[in-house]
């Protein structure tokens, strides 16, 4: 089994905690520690340079933030019930924005089918207003975070020069959620609301953007890879099914299965969507997920998926490359 030692420290969740001994009105997190808030750069130009994110403080609080959340929806379905917060619906409701900029920036005619220029257009936007959005979001004693956080936010929706999208992108909306809770605008408490609320719905938003678009894949390996576009759903979504009394993971192969329970799981409703985009048999289009199909249980195919990210995506140079480092997610070494 996955041994998580104290996950919520990995991503500084505990320092929002509750002072013991405070009233409630002094419940806001402090701040950690004599943080100088930084505008993210790139540290990794180098395949050498690799080993320096892997010892990094980044490196630990993306996975320890990732794994806790792994833990936290383990066994539950989207509908169960959870607390939504004021910082999750106004998540929600910067998403909302994205989506409605998608409506009014229609795809422009041009002689390539794929990549559409318009997408340029919705990206400037999100360029200009990142900073503001972000700002809408945190608490305003947190304010001078918004800077360096709406990197993140604008790293996360593909990129406007190639016109793709690939799990980089979704790398560095997992880290803009992790910076929010390093600030403690996100609390323990929303664990559930962060990924089955506000990721579920950046997903939706992703997928508009690569359909309307028609966006490319970033560095994808065809049939080999997991999916052409995400990978985060499915570990979250593989530990949901974690002990399911009737769904294996044989089932997922199964059309009639995914069309009955995707509202409820995360990794249907990934298997749903790529069922209507792309045609012939599955194992064709999707050998590794039909691969995975024959994994006997979802503990099993958790805990594979999660070493099969950290070799396929944040061990890969051409995805790290493009992380961007600052002082919440610091390329400083682990102290020890």
């Amino acid at each position: 089994m996955l041994s998580i030692s104290s996950p919520l420290a990995a991503i500084n969740m505990a320092e929002t905690e509750q002072q013991a001994g405070s009233s409630p009105e002094d419940d806001k997190p402090p701040l950690p520690i004599s943080l100088n808030f930084m505008v993210p750069k790139k540290e990794i130009s180098m395949v050498p340079d690799m080993g320096k994110w892997k010892r990094s403080q980044a490196y630990a609080d993306y996975m320890g933030f990732i794994l806790t959340l792994n833990e936290g929806v383990k066994g539950k379905k989207l509908t169960c019930d959870y607390t939504v917060s004021e910082t999750v619906e106004k998540l929600l409701s910067l998403l909302d924005t994205l989506d409605r900029w998608i409506d009014e920036t229609p795809p422009v005619d041009q002689p390539s089918r794929f990549g559409n220029k318009a997408y340029r257009t919705w990206y400037a936007k999100l360029e200009k207003e990142a900073e503001s959005l972000v700002s809408a979001v945190i608490p305003s004693d947190r304010s001078a975070a918004a800077q360096e956080i709406a990197v993140y936010l604008k790293e996360a929706v593909g990129n406007s020069t190639r016109i793709d999208y690939g799990t980089g992108h979704e790398a560095a909306f997992a880290a803009f959620l992790c910076c929010l809770c390093k600030i403690g605008a996100l609390r323990v408490e929303d664990q559930l609301s962060i990924v089955f609320k506000v990721f579920d719905r950046y997903l939706r938003v992703m997928r508009k953007l690569q359909k309307t678009y028609r966006m490319e894949p970033a560095g994808s390996q065809g049939v080999w890879g997991l999916d052409d576009f995400q990978f985060l759903p499915f570990i979250w979504g593989s530990s949901q099914l974690i002990d399911h009394p009737t769904l294996e993971p044989r089932h997922f192969v199964d059309e009639k299965v995914v069309n009955e329970h995707h509202q409820d799981y995360m990794f249907l409703e990934c298997i749903k969507f790529i069922n209507e985009m792309k045609t012939g048999p599955f194992a064709e289009h999707s050998n590794q997920l039909w691969n995975i199909s024959a994994v006997p249980t979802w503990s099993k195919v958790n805990q594979g998926l999660i070493r099969m990210y950290k070799a396929e995506c944040l061990e890969k140079f051409p995805v790290i490359q493009h992380f961007k480092f600052g002082s919440l997610l610091s390329i400083q070494p682990v102290k020890p």
